[in-house]
């Protein structure tokens, strides 16, 4: 038992203990709240002057206090959004995705499909990557696991993100409370989806994003960023919509255009797959033009496959899995000895004769 407990510990050190031990963390933690009335000191004690009275009809809907901004009958329509969250003057983005997208540079996210383990999740966000692209869509991870991973180390060189199955408000606003700074939305077919992956990924007034709290608030995540998570959020997010389908490229240059998305994606797997033709065809590349073509004209950048680093005008891009980067790291560091195993003549590891 204790040969097998060292064994273990020695694998999640060459993992990733490394990652972990740069980005140490709290052992416990304050739960996180967006709550300000949380913790109350002077509960039950406050006065409420502009209170309405106990069991009156206070006519707010139809008359404004004195001193109030917005006169008049209320009307979400003509609201004027007020300044109690506005970011700090001259407030600095401090996503450094964000920064590196906005600047032109060429942004990388390692793909994370399988893992759970933080261990193995530090380490890939340790990489060199500019971003983690946690696999929501089709992976098997929850979000209890994504979260677990994500505040292991969440101050590594790639910041979290995730691709989400769906233009949802459960789905996007999970992500963004865990502390997603990188929002995939797969299948985007209309402009009435794109807005919806909007509204769920950015606050008012620009969205709807609830403010809920979640660890993205707690100090060990982004609750003690420069001027504050919930004032600076809208401008470190990044959302990325995918243009996968026949309706989608049909509708690119207005969804592109939809304010507040930061990329459009030209899905090089699935417009394969909804066009049915491959690759260096012209009807397939001209697919990919299209998407190209709706980023240029509404002034946003272009993700793609990493293959595609050298594409024209392509500067974000998705990159292999954590399987996939383990292959090509051994592979790297072994060398001409990669693949020698010794050849034995009998048993599970004999090499197979071909059928007669």
């Amino acid at each position: 038992m204790k040969t097998r407990l060292l064994f273990t510990l020695a694998m999640v050190t060459a993992l990733g203990a490394n990652a972990i031990a740069q980005n140490p963390q709290p052992q416990t933690q304050k739960p996180a709240s967006a709550d300000p009335y949380a913790n109350n000191p002077d509960a039950g004690k406050t006065a409420f002057p502009m209170a309405a009275g106990a069991g009156k009809d206070s006519g707010a809907t139809k008359t404004a206090p004195t001193g109030a901004i917005n006169q008049g009958a209320f009307d979400p329509a003509t609201w004027k959004y007020g300044p109690a969250f506005n970011a700090p003057a001259g407030a600095k983005v401090w996503n450094p995705a964000r920064l590196k997208l906005q600047q032109g540079g060429k942004v990388t996210g390692g793909t994370v499909f399988g893992a759970t383990d933080p261990s193995t999740y530090c380490a890939m966000a340790n990489a060199g990557y500019d971003f983690i692209w946690t696999e929501m869509q089709h992976g098997q991870t929850d979000w209890n696991q994504a979260a677990r991973m994500w505040r292991t180390c969440p101050h590594a060189r790639a910041v979290p993100g995730a691709r989400v199955a769906y233009t949802d408000e459960r789905e996007i606003q999970h992500a963004l409370d865990a502390g997603a700074l990188v929002i995939v939305v797969p299948t985007v077919d209309t402009v009435e989806e794109a807005t919806q992956a909007r509204d769920w990924t950015y606050f008012p007034p620009l969205g709807r994003r609830s403010n809920g709290g979640g660890q993205a608030f707690d100090a060990a995540m982004w609750g003690g960023v420069p001027g504050g998570y919930r004032a600076t959020a809208n401008d470190n997010i990044i959302l990325v919509l995918m243009i996968e389908t026949l309706e989608g490229l049909k509708n690119a240059d207005a969804i592109a255009r939809v304010p507040g998305v930061s990329a459009v994606f030209a899905a090089s797997g699935d417009l394969g797959n909804f066009t049915g033709y491959r690759q260096g065809t012209p009807d397939y590349e001209r697919a990919i033009n299209i998407v190209h073509d709706a980023a240029i004209k509404a002034g946003i950048r272009l993700c793609g496959p990493f293959a595609w680093r050298d594409r024209p005008d392509f500067t974000c891009f998705q990159a292999g899995s954590e399987t996939a980067a383990i292959g090509r790291g051994v592979a790297a560091e072994l060398g001409s000895l990669a693949n020698t195993q010794g050849q034995v003549e009998v048993g599970p590891f004999a090499l197979k004769k071909p059928p007669q």
